[in-house]
């Protein structure tokens, strides 16, 4: 395989029509597609279309996975219920950018990311893809990550300010932690940046939501019930308490003057990532002379039982060499390797030497034994 390409397309907020499903079709024959997604991937060959416009005019979000480490997350969101300035502003690299189109606002993570495990892509769009409805409610924190990975991608000076930091990052969801994988974020930087973070709130209560629909003017109130009933997704949920929080407690929590630098960030991160190796060095260390210390104690116990029965030991030895087989000398090694060991125990490591001694001259002629004798430093 010289190449791998992955396509995953989503549609969320309605169905594809049969002319649409129809027009698909003529661009892959051999595509999955059904009435909200396009699947397909490309050992030889390429998709025959620009996948962008394929978003922009059928689908809510896109996967694109290669095997030489591309990876990118595409998601269409509807102009009305977003703030394309403020996406920009937090968004102000290029790596993770907002585009306008049409009616929507594209919203694209692309990243370049090495690894030795193969992906085929087919999992990622299932972890990634509530990331739109967050949005749309108004749960910014996949905008801070992805201004994470620009800060990673070296497109800020030192002096550059992060945007302000979403409540939740300490307790980011199963998606976020997905698109921090996607990504390849440094998990260092990720933690630091998070520390600046506020506690997630748990969101309105019954009664918060039923104080603020019965203040709404009548025409708002008719508009989202009208909404509501044309609906098939979650999409009137998410502009109702999107709405709701845009006229409440803002969700983000430092103010300007607690906003770090993209430096300030990364020599945190550096810091922290040094500690950790520190720690790690120190505990395999501490790991290495317990296990030493165990392996010492076994090996004394050992000893101890084999100063009962040395001088079967001798006997066996004598024994396997008598043989002359090389599996049997290597088994005559090991046992006189022990016999070394208990001497050295014993404080009797000269007596040893007179039997080794002894041995050698009884079996001078048996040469591939005494080679593995000298190998042995015996």
């Amino acid at each position: 395989m010289s190449e791998y390409q992955y396509y995953d397309f989503k549609a969320l907020d309605r169905a594809l029509t049969k002319a649409e499903v129809a027009a698909l079709r003529a661009i892959s024959t051999r595509a999955v597609i059904s009435s909200t997604s396009f699947t397909n991937h490309y050992e030889w060959g390429d998709l025959k279309a620009d996948p962008l416009k394929l978003l922009a005019e059928y689908f809510d979000a896109f996967v694109y996975i290669t095997n030489w480490g591309t990876r990118d997350f595409f998601l269409r969101l509807p102009q009305e219920s977003v703030e394309s300035k403020q996406l920009r502003a937090m968004l102000p690299g290029k790596a993770v950018r907002t585009r306008s189109s049409g009616k929507s606002v594209i919203l694209s993570f692309e990243s370049e990311v090495e690894s030795d495990d193969w992906d085929d892509g087919a999992g990622w769009m299932g972890s990634l893809i509530s990331l739109r409805s967050d949005l749309l409610r108004g749960d910014f924190r996949c905008l801070y990550i992805g201004w994470l990975h620009c800060l990673e991608c070296g497109e800020f000076s030192g002096d550059a300010l992060e945007p302000p930091v979403p409540a939740g990052l300490r307790e980011p969801s199963a998606p976020l932690n997905s698109l921090i994988e996607f990504l390849g974020i440094d998990e260092d930087l990720v933690h630091v940046a998070a520390s600046a973070s506020a506690p997630l709130s748990a969101g309105p209560s019954e009664k918060e939501l039923a104080d603020w629909i019965r203040r709404l003017p009548d025409k708002d109130k008719d508009d989202l019930l009208l909404a509501a009933a044309l609906d098939s997704g979650e999409r009137c949920r998410n502009e109702l308490l999107r709405r709701f929080q845009d006229q409440s407690v803002s969700t983000i929590a430092p103010s300007a003057g607690q906003r770090r630098t993209a430096g300030e960030l990364l020599i945190s991160a550096q810091t922290r990532a040094d500690e950790r190796a520190r720690l790690l060095k120190a505990k395999r260390a501490e790991d290495a002379a317990r296990q030493k210390a165990k392996d010492e104690a076994n090996r004394l116990r050992y000893l101890n039982q084999l100063a009962k029965r040395a001088d079967a030991i001798w006997v066996q030895v004598e024994a396997y060499i008598q043989k002359r087989q090389p599996t049997d000398y290597d088994r005559a090694v090991v046992l006189l390797t022990d016999l070394h060991d208990l001497a050295i125990h014993q404080k009797s490591e000269s007596e040893f030497q007179e039997a080794l001694e002894m041995l050698r001259k009884t079996h001078a002629a048996k040469e591939t034994f005494l080679r593995r004798l000298t190998k042995a430093k015996l």
